[in-house]
Order: structure tokens, then sequence, then C-alpha cells
């Protein structure tokens, strides 16, 4: 791949991660959910150069499990101010080519690991991209739970938001892809850790209450607790 290719991916992947984040409205129409996810500074505070790192758990009976790694790399920009971001997503094949932030303030990792999951769910359902990017901001808008939850970092209790979708349970075309549909999202934040980002979790169940899920896919922030794997 030449680099005029490698800078139209970026920069399409880049347009693909902004229409996910949602489109440009007055302030005053922004959901609590979509304020705490992606108009929050969850960098402030934060001094560069730093690395937030971070799990990745794939498990389910649906796919191969596997554990991997992702690490969201902060540089200064040309001001001095906090942040460049630049990740590395997974490794190996799996690995997610991603462009730069230049002007991070939102917590890449969560447009990241949905641009993943948005990526799969095409390549498990042939469904399109943008279809899913519309349901998880229509879910993010107008259907978030939010709950005030505890959670332990570094041996400690503090206190976090939980932030929870379900961008397919009413979906008028869900028969497309049924299977799947009653996937769900869990994204907990908290600004006692670095980043403010504990961990994002996205499952979907099996057919039946006691069975396993088809997929469980959970990326946590080092020093944070994994979720209980319920059957």
């Amino acid at each position: 791949m030449n680099l005029t290719d490698t800078l139209c991916r970026a920069a399409a992947l880049a347009a693909a991660l902004l229409a996910l984040a949602g489109p440009a409205r007055a302030a005053e129409d922004f959901s609590p959910a979509e304020r705490a996810l992606f108009m929050t500074n969850h960098l402030a505070g934060t001094k560069p150069p730093a690395t937030l790192r971070y799990s990745f758990s794939k498990s389910g009976s649906m796919e191969e499990a596997f554990d991997d790694q992702v690490a969201v790399k902060l540089s200064a920009r040309r001001d001095g101010k906090c942040c460049m971001a630049s990740a590395d997503f997974l490794s190996g094949a799996r690995k997610l080519a991603l462009p730069e932030v230049d002007e991070a303030q939102g917590n890449p990792a969560v447009l990241y690991f949905l641009e993943r999951d948005i990526r799969e769910m095409n390549r498990l359902t042939k469904g399109q991209q943008n279809y899913f990017r519309k349901r998880i901001r229509m879910a993010v808008y107008q259907g978030a739970q939010i709950d005030d939850v505890s959670v332990s970092y570094r041996g400690k209790t503090v206190a976090a938001r939980q932030i929870t979708i379900a961008p397919y349970r009413d979906d008028p075309l869900r028969v497309r892809f049924e299977k799947f549909a009653n996937k769900q999202y869990v994204f907990t934040l908290s600004d006692a850790v670095p980043g403010g980002v504990y961990a994002v979790r996205s499952r979907i169940d099996g057919e039946t209450a006691d069975a396993a899920p088809l997929i469980a896919e959970e990326m946590l922030l080092d020093g944070g607790v994994a979720a209980t794997r319920k059957p």
C-alpha cells in the first residue's frame, strides 16, 4: 500500500470515528451518556508523555477465545498541552490500524473499541458498518442507562459511573441478525483512574438463560479487576 492509500484510509477511519461520536448539535441536545462518553475531558490532568494500558479479552462459545493488549500513547501537542494520541490496539493479525488523534481530550480507547466492534459486527452479519454506528449513536443518545457503581483499582475501591446500552434490542431490522440482537455494551468511567475509562465490555448472550455467551469481550485498564464471567 502506498503513502496516498495509507493517508486515505487513515482519513476515512478518522471520519468514521467522528461519526460514531455523533453529529454536531446544540450543546443542550446532547444526552448525559453522550456527554460522559464523548464530551468529557478524560485526559484532564494527564501529563504527557504517558501510556494508558489495557488488557483485552475475548471469550464465548461462538469463536476462539484470546487475550491481548491495548496501549494508548499520549504525547504533548505542539503547544505543550495534552494530548496527541496514538494506539497499539491488539497485536499480530488482529492489530487494528488507527489514525493518530491530534487533539485528544476524551479517551480515544472508547471509540477505538467501538470501531473494532463495528467491524466485527460487519464480519459476522454482513450488515453495513454505518448502520451499526447509527444504532450505537442512537442508543447512547436516547436509550442509555447510567448507574453509580464502585470498582476496584490497584487494590482501592473508587467511585465510577456505568453506562449500559443495547442498540439492537428494539431495532426494527433485528430479524436480519437475530442471533446478535441482544448484544449489550457496558462502559465504566471513573475520574479516579488514569484516562477516565476503567473498562468497556460487550456481550452477546446465548440462546437460553443458562447457556454460555456467544461472544463476550472486555477492555480493562491495567490495575482493574475483570468482570465476573457469567455462564
